[in-house]
């Protein structure tokens, strides 16, 4: 199965199909960061990210799994969790 969420220069392509729910997805696109849920009711829920930081973060990660740990990281360094 191929990753479910990708880009290209026409834009962001997502096959909710193959996603699992309550799993974080990414892609990079025009220097930005898209993440994409599909929640428990499949409904697909999309975050835009644009912080400098994370992106070049993200750029250095090799896969999904260090992306979330590197977004987890910065929510942490700068207390942004509730």
């Amino acid at each position: 199965m191929s990753y479910p969420v990708s880009s290209d220069e026409n834009g962001i392509k997502i096959i909710p199909e193959q996603m699992v729910q309550e799993k974080m997805y990414y892609c990079l696109h025009n220097q930005k960061i898209l993440l994409v849920f599909k929640d428990e009711h499949d409904f697909l829920n999309c975050y835009e990210i644009e912080d400098a930081e994370i992106i070049e973060n993200v750029k250095n990660c090799a896969n999904a799994d260090d992306v979330e740990k590197s977004i987890e990281s910065y929510i942490i360094k700068h207390n942004l969790k509730h």
